[in-house]
């Protein structure tokens, strides 16, 4: 008895309880909302290429319910911007409703072809308005995207299964088919200019005997998972040069990825890496900045050839998830480099070969305290799949008047596997290295600083000094260690002036930058 008065009730109640309860009474809005932001600015994009989802939060202040009577976009339904409002998407909506002292978020997004807008020097500023209300209360939040015409370059398809297409290429004579997504550029395709900028999905490939030439000022913008690749007897030739703005960098070839969002400008690993494939000949690399892959620049193969494989003068090379510059079994020239923030090491150096760097900076301020890789690492093996050691030769590897630097300790390590048939040559001139060991984990004769084979005129583990090294900006300062080096230079007359031209033949700095005040 006592169970069914309890029910009878809570039945009473519920149903008193509701009929006393005001339901919600929305208002017509008059104007009055406030919202997070004035203007939406898209940033910038490709033609045809989505845009990141930008958030527009609207706030009703006031004490009322409302009902918003339209929101819509000002050009309808011939706007190329799309909206998503309170959970709904389309481009105009009735009646939006939001209670008083609450908000809604409105997401917007578009995407844009150039060819249907009245565009000149293939970009276009493209405009819209986001419409609150009617009438003479109607509040608005302009839209505002820049759109930017480009080249694309995709892998082909098959036309019946849209397969796209792989690479077949040439391993040790013999032709392989690889799962690498991509395709080799035709004739017409081995000429990047600067008149738009180049926007690859898949690997681009160089073939046999081609050359791919990259003139000043040109950009090339990568794609997930995308990347340039120099097979078997191609070239790459990346022809920028010094340019008058530091910040626009006009004349430099810059390598980076397809997301043009500030929030993207310097994220690792965007993209894939600049593959020298074994085999590829007289690489060369003047006045570009590469940035944001996740290996920069790979190169393989070819230790012993007359010319070095890779010749990369004046370039810098940032925001590698992995490295900066992989080389494996390889040979390399660097005068003029500057690397820094790498996930693992900048520069490795791997499975022997022959390394030549002047007056460079190698640093790793990578802002991860778990970075277990030194800016430079230098070893002469590789441990295969079927876990066998093979060793090389590490002909040469010397650093002349460069800068060995980062935020952790040691930055440079020498990881030989001793054989007496097989050499390990380096050498460390004029150059300011970070190396403290004070668990002596480093013993052996590779960490001899007295040995005048392997170590000259070095100074350590004081300040370069960097303007702002997390920031990339690796420019020295009044108070640098790397200020004036002393004695005989004959690095210095052979690289005369630094990355910024600045003469450095009657007092010259270590690293890539004559020292200034910042």
């Amino acid at each position: 008895m006592k169970k069914v008065l309890y029910f009878i009730f809570t039945i009473c109640f519920l149903t008193l309880w509701s009929s006393c309860r005001k339901d919600f009474e929305f208002t017509p809005s008059t104007g009055g909302l406030f919202f997070s932001k004035n203007t939406v600015y898209l940033d910038t994009v490709f033609t045809n290429i989505g845009s990141s989802t930008y958030t527009l939060k609207v706030y009703n202040t006031s004490n009322e319910d409302i009902s918003i009577p339209s929101v819509r976009l000002a050009l309808g339904e011939n706007s190329e911007y799309r909206l998503n409002v309170d959970g709904m998407a389309g481009k105009e909506f009735q009646n939006v409703e939001l209670l008083a002292k609450d908000s809604m978020f409105v997401f917007i997004e578009t995407t844009i072809d150039i060819n249907n807008l009245p565009s000149s020097n293939n970009e276009f500023l493209y405009t819209d308005k986001i419409e609150f209300g009617i009438g003479p209360t109607m509040q608005t939040v302009d839209l505002v995207t820049l759109v930017k015409d480009a080249v694309f370059i995709y892998p082909d398809k098959d036309n019946t299964t849209g397969v796209i297409e792989t690479l077949t290429l040439n391993i040790d004579g013999e032709q392989v088919e690889t799962d690498i997504e991509g395709r080799y550029l035709l004739p017409t395709e081995q000429t990047f200019t600067n008149d738009k900028p180049y926007v690859i999905y898949g690997y681009a490939a160089v073939g046999n005997g081609e050359t791919l030439t990259v003139n000043p000022g040109a950009r090339v913008h990568f794609h997930a998972n995308s990347g340039l690749l120099i097979s078997d007897g191609g070239s790459l030739h990346i022809n920028g040069e010094l340019s008058s703005d530091e910040e626009l960098l006009e004349n430099e070839v810059i390598f980076e990825g397809d997301r043009l969002e500030p929030n993207f400008s310097d994220i690792p690993g965007q993209w894939g890496t600049i593959w020298l494939f074994e085999g590829s000949t007289n690489n060369t690399i003047n006045y570009a900045t590469i940035k944001n892959a996740s290996v920069a620049i790979l190169s393989d193969g070819n230790a012993n050839t007359p010319t070095d494989k890779l010749t990369i003068t004046n370039s810098q090379i940032y925001n590698s998830s992995n490295y900066g510059i992989l080389g494996r079994f390889t040979s390399i020239r660097a005068e003029n480099l500057v690397i820094n923030n790498s996930g693992l090491s900048s520069f490795a150096a791997t499975q022997g070969g022959k390394y030549n760097v002047t007056h460079s900076t190698i640093a790793n301020y990578w802002n991860n305290s778990f970075r277990q890789f030194p800016a430079l690492l230098i070893n002469n093996f590789v441990v295969d799949q079927n876990n066998v050691t093979n060793l090389f030769e590490l002909t040469e590897a010397n650093f002349n008047n460069c800068i060995i630097y980062g935020n952790d300790n040691p930055e440079f390590i020498l990881d030989e596997i001793p054989d007496a048939a097989v050499a390990f040559n380096f050498k460390f001139t004029n150059c300011l290295l970070r190396f403290e060991d004070s668990n002596n984990n480093f013993s052996d004769a590779n960490y001899n600083f007295n040995d005048v084979l392997h170590y000259e005129n070095n100074t350590f583990n004081d300040d370069p000094d960097f303007m702002d090294a997390r920031e990339n900006k690796m420019i020295i300062g009044e108070n640098s260690a790397a200020i004036g080096i002393i004695g005989n230079n004959p690095f210095s007359n052979n690289v005369p002036f630094d990355i910024l031209n600045q003469s450095r033949t009657a007092t010259p700095d270590m690293g890539a930058y004559q020292h200034t005040s910042f």
